[in-house]
């Protein structure tokens, strides 16, 4: 077997998803640590552009994040040096000239499905053609009519700092089947991956552990899911759940994040759902809540693990598990240099697991589980 080699002490070549941009919109600048250094999110007035700038001032040091946004610059808080949007040092206000060098890192950023993006190479090269964030144009974000008539609810959003782990575990879940029914009391009915290119897709069908004893909408019916990380750390993730009376619920989970340091990095999510008939917009935001506090469980019963296991970088598996090792050579993609890139990164590959026999032994163990106990529960 042509097995992947460790992932590499940097930080993936893509867009990474800083947040939504409304949180960045208040006139401010916002300090974000990531990519082992510290960057400047500000908007400016007069553009209404949303920037990102390296947060250490090039002249001596001072952190533009706490600094003042003056018209389309950022104004250092040490000695009011003026940057712009583009990384030039607009004007210094003691000062009769600006010099020639004054410059300062500008990171590429791109705004869409209301989140803001900042790509990251560290050859320094810009984004290719057709790697980008799908535009999720199913859901009505600006509704003519105001919030009333959208079918979906805003964004609920929420992160999470995990210290202590690569960011690669998170990825590593897509094709992990087995995860579901031990961390996360589901029963996988089907389960299927497809990479290719930049994009890496799971397919799955499920229903909850009869013995969880766990709360959910609609806890005795399927689930299905549709999942695609579009690149290294941005997952769309649609969601149908039927309520027995006709009606399915509809979700949108987005999955993201962006490292912080080699071992750390910053997971966000963020839910939308789509109004059921009869409901109300208000209603549509209180199950959008439900649901993220829903999937916070699911989070932290990911990082719970993550907290306490060592790294694996060449797992020993069997012949129930998913397909780990195309999924980490679609994922080294990422991590070397782009004329290294090989065509079994970006080829595409289709995989099913079998999910009868391990079915089996699930039902097995839930009954036994049920027998002992009387009565749902923890198992």
């Amino acid at each position: 077997m042509n097995t992947p080699r460790q992932t590499p002490a940097r930080f993936a070549r893509g867009w990474h998803c800083l947040g939504l941009v409304r949180q960045f919109a208040d006139g401010r600048p916002h300090e974000i640590e990531a990519f082992g250094t510290k960057l400047a999110v500000f908007r400016g007035r007069d553009d209404g552009r949303l920037h990102v700038l390296d947060a250490y001032c090039r002249h001596m040091g001072g952190n533009l994040a706490h600094g003042t946004v003056k018209g389309d610059t950022l104004a250092c808080p040490f000695h009011d040096w003026r940057w712009g949007g583009d990384g030039k040092c607009a004007a210094i206000p003691y000062a009769q000239r600006v010099p020639p060098r004054a410059r300062t890192r500008a990171w590429t950023t791109l705004e869409e499905n209301g989140q803001l993006f900042v790509w990251h190479d560290p050859e320094g090269n810009p984004p290719g053609p057709g790697v980008t964030i799908p535009r999720m144009d199913w859901i009505d974000d600006e509704p003519s009519d105001g919030p009333e008539t959208s079918e979906w609810s805003d964004w609920t959003w929420d992160s999470v700092l995990v210290e202590g782990a690569h960011c690669r575990e998170l990825v590593d879940n897509i094709v992990d089947m087995a995860h579901f029914f031990y961390v996360h009391h589901s029963v996988p009915t089907r389960f299927t991956n497809v990479f290719e290119g930049h994009v890496a897709a799971m397919y799955v069908e499920s229903t909850p552990r009869r013995d969880s004893g766990m709360e959910l909408i609609g806890a005795d019916l399927s689930l299905r899911s549709d999942a695609a990380y579009y690149g290294p750390s941005y997952m769309i993730d649609r969601i149908w759940q039927p309520l027995g009376d006709g009606t399915e619920a509809e979700t949108v989970l987005v999955n993201c994040h962006y490292p912080v340091t080699a071992d750390s990095f910053v997971l966000m999510y963020g839910v939308r759902v789509r109004r059921l008939p009869g409901t109300t917009a208000r209603q549509a935001e209180d199950m959008a809540a439900r649901t993220a506090r829903g999937m916070r469980v699911a989070f932290d019963q990911d990082i719970e693990i993550w907290r306490h296991k060592t790294r694996v970088d060449s797992p020993l598996l069997s012949d129930g598990d998913g397909p780990v090792y195309q999924l980490r050579r679609w994922y080294e993609q990422f991590y070397v240099d782009a004329a290294e890139v090989r065509p079994e990164m970006t080829d595409r590959f289709e995989f099913e697991v079998d999910t009868r026999r391990a079915g089996e032994a699930w039902e097995r163990e839930m009954a036994a589980n049920l027998a002992r106990t009387g009565t749902p529960g923890t198992p």
